[in-house]
């Protein structure tokens, strides 16, 4: 039972520390095990001690000779711990456990089955483990438990630990990308008295100071634009934002988003721009530039097809999205068993319909563009087609995986897009955009000609191939029982 294990530990740990602090404040490492492993001839001869340290995943008692396997971030080793020649061996033998940190101090030799090892003349515990870890146990394979307990995860399933490894690369990259492309990156509020940016429900905080609540922000949008009003011309932000929905493969409540804006730039010249921008991370982020995702094989290097929004809707539901009336959009909906709310606005169903319909089909790297105003109330219009705006999504994998516009500069134009979301609020519609008198006031002052784009961690999900919250450390998780 897992309470008897605890227990001996804990059995353990108190007849240790009668003579020697488990957890000690400093440890005196002079080189991490892959050091020790890349130079190990030189180490041999030149007879030079090295103190490691790190986790026992494996241990052999052969009573006068303790073989411990001992791992840290850069590779495993072994320490033979001898009871002619390892000071306190008798304490460590009775006292040590899979799990348990431990520092040696010796020499490095090869043994007779030519095994890199340490010949400890020093051992001692550094931090002793209360509960047994899952190495090499197959037990850690529900996938609630491996998420809930990610540090276990990482433990017995190190291909997750290497998976956040590449995570890792994958933002260093973007924002290296856009750093040297003279984007200045800047941080702007996680509170925000109107949530903005995105058609997504919020997470409210009440804040004590103020006496008043405060939105967990569902995009980086408005603040940032407010900073091109401001002077700056290359802004971006890379941040987590949250939005209070459902959990499927593709979406979670809190993730890391980017949103960059660019001054005296539109949505074709963003187009270029971020396909040069996915390119680049991919292919430092997987090595490649193909790769499979849901039984495709998905290939982003060239230079991807622009497909026009109206012509796929078109191609997929034989409706033209010119002029057409709701009550065509529902009788569509129903027909595919969309289920719509009494109150859903145009933008809404069109939304709907084209998820079920046209994005299943969008499978290589494509742009999809110019979709009808309503379903984008923050971009600008068309100026040959007012109903249709000038904005693109990246998709792929039958997913989107970003989207830019040219942004809407226009204050006035930009107030009755506001309105009309306010209505559908009003109708019902928890997901519609609010009004935001700041921002409006803000364009007032006047926003130079600007693209956006922004882009989140689905991306990431993406290239390996998995479900997005298998690619949060700590997702979030419902109560444990």
């Amino acid at each position: 039972m897992l309470e008897d294990l605890i227990a001996d530990r804990r059995g353990k740990l108190d007849r240790y520390a009668r003579s020697r602090d488990p957890y000690p404040a400093t440890v005196r490492r002079n080189r991490t095990i892959g050091q020790a492993i890349e130079r190990f001839d030189d180490f041999v001869n030149r007879a030079r001690p090295l103190t490691l340290v790190g986790r026992v995943v494996g241990m052999r008692d052969q009573g006068k000779i303790l073989f411990l396997d001992v791992r840290d971030a850069t590779g495993q080793i072994q320490f033979v711990c001898d009871k002619e020649q390892t000071t306190s061996f008798s304490l460590l033998q009775s006292s040590i456990d899979i799990g348990d940190f431990v520092e040696g101090r010796g020499l490095a030799f090869l043994t007779k089955r030519g095994e890199k090892s340490i010949q400890a003349r020093s051992a001692r515990i550094v931090t002793k483990a209360l509960r047994p870890l899952p190495l090499g146990w197959t037990g850690l394979e529900d996938a609630e438990t491996r998420l809930r307990k990610r540090y276990l995860d990482f433990l017995s399933h190190p291909e997750t630990a290497d998976l956040f490894k590449k995570k890792a690369v994958f933002w260093s990259t973007v924002r290296g990308v856009l750093s040297r492309s003279g984007f200045l990156e800047v941080e702007t509020p996680v509170l925000e008295s109107v949530p903005g940016g995105a058609e997504a429900e919020p997470f409210v905080t009440h804040h004590r100071a103020l006496d008043r609540d405060f939105y967990l922000r569902i995009s980086l949008e408005l603040p940032l634009k407010k900073m091109l009003v401001g002077g700056f011309e290359k802004v971006f932000e890379i941040g987590r934002i949250f939005r209070n929905e459902g959990i499927d493969r593709e979406h979670l409540q809190d993730y890391t988003q980017m949103e960059c804006y660019a001054a005296y730039s539109d949505y074709k010249k963003m187009m270029r721009f971020v396909e040069k921008l996915f390119q680049t991370t991919i292919q430092k982020t997987i090595g490649s530039l193909d790769h499979s995702y849901q039984g495709h094989e998905l290939h982003w290097g060239g230079t991807w097809p622009i497909i026009d929004y109206f012509d796929a809707f078109r191609e997929r539901t034989g409706i033209d999205l010119s002029n057409v009336p709701i009550d065509t959009l529902r009788s569509k909906a129903a027909e595919l068993g969309i289920p719509l709310e009494q109150n859903t606005g145009r933008g809404r169903a069109i939304d709907a319909i084209y998820k079920r319909t046209v994005r299943p089909h969008l499978i290589q790297p494509s742009f999809l563009v110019d979709p009808p105003v309503d379903v984008e109330p923050l971009a600008k219009r068309l100026p040959k087609n007012p109903d249709r705006v000038a904005r693109f999504q990246v998709v792929a994998g039958g997913t989107e995986l970003g989207k830019g516009f040219s942004e809407l500069n226009d204050p006035l134009d930009q107030r009755r897009r506001f309105e009309e979301q306010m209505r559908l609020r009003e109708a019902g519609d928890a997901e519609a955009q609010r009004l935001d008198e700041s921002f409006l006031e803000a364009l007032e002052y006047g926003m130079p000609p600007a693209a956006g784009f922004g882009m989140s961690e689905r991306l990431f999900a993406v290239l390996v191939d998995r479900p997005v919250r298998e690619t949060v450390i700590f997702p979030p998780m419902k109560e444990e029982s």
